[in-house]
């Protein structure tokens, strides 16, 4: 089987990675000449870039916005990320990135990350804040949206 790159993947496709846990959204893709570093392995700062790259794709799955201008979605906005490295990457490594919430309050939730190949490289977490689409003000999260996260990613209201 051929990996699928860019386009979110099925269970039987994300296990190839090696993944280990409940993971409903990962993503695949190969490390690239201009993700490395003096170093010869993937600069630090490249991780976050592909945590955001599973997390649009993610918001669109689940429904969270169209990223289209003049659609009545709510303004993503990132409060906080940040990443733990395990075992570094290295050019052409082919690699998957799943993606979860794990808690969500009224107006923001928490979303996980974790990077795999051939076990676990890095794990990554982001707080995401909903605004109006103007940023005039928080919008809450519907009760559909957050039956979604429960019932898909086994998320927890937080405290």
């Amino acid at each position: 089987m051929e990996t699928r790159y860019h386009t979110p993947l099925s269970p039987a496709e994300m296990s190839r990675f090696g993944y280990e846990g409940d993971w409903p959204y990962g993503m695949a893709d190969r490390v690239h000449f201009h993700e490395l570093d003096s170093l010869n392995h993937v600069n630090n700062v490249v991780y976050f870039a592909w945590f955001e790259n599973v997390r649009v794709a993610y918001m669109r799955e689940w429904g969270l916005s169209t990223y289209q201008p003049g659609d009545d979605n709510p303004r993503l906005v990132v409060k906080s990320v940040s990443a733990d490295y395990i075992r570094e990457m290295h050019m052409g490594e082919s690699y998957l990135v799943t993606a979860r919430t794990k808690a969500f309050r009224n107006t923001s939730f928490t979303m996980e990350y974790a990077l795999w190949s051939d076990g676990l490289r890095a794990t990554g977490e982001a707080v995401v804040v909903c605004l109006e689409p103007d940023g005039q003000g928080k919008r809450p999260l519907s009760e559909d949206l957050k039956q979604r996260f429960i019932l898909l990613d086994g998320a927890l209201p937080a405290a």
